[in-house]
């Protein structure tokens, strides 16, 4: 299980997905555990976390980010600039 993550994706690529009609999710600096039902695709507006998957290595995601995390991964989040971002659920 691996978070896949592409920096600044081109707009026509974000266009193709359809990212500007997703709802959006924002938080403030927090830490808190995290487990994904489903595949979520997520566009970073603005910030900066930390994604701390069980049995793996810390990855960090920033404004420009498409993200796509896996279903079954248990894992911590630890957002260090108040975050906002688009999401999809697969």
């Amino acid at each position: 299980m691996q978070i896949q993550i592409q920096h600044n994706p081109p707009d026509e690529e974000l266009a193709k997905f359809g990212v500007e009609s997703w709802p959006i999710w924002s938080k403030e600096v927090s830490e808190f555990p995290w487990e994904y039902d489903c595949v979520e695709v997520c566009y970073i507006l603005e910030g900066r976390a930390i994604i701390m998957p069980e049995g793996g290595e810390p990855i960090e995601i920033k404004t420009g980010d498409l993200v796509t995390f896996p279903a079954g991964m248990a894992c911590i989040w630890k957002i260090v600039e108040d975050i906002r971002k688009h999401y999809n659920f697969e």
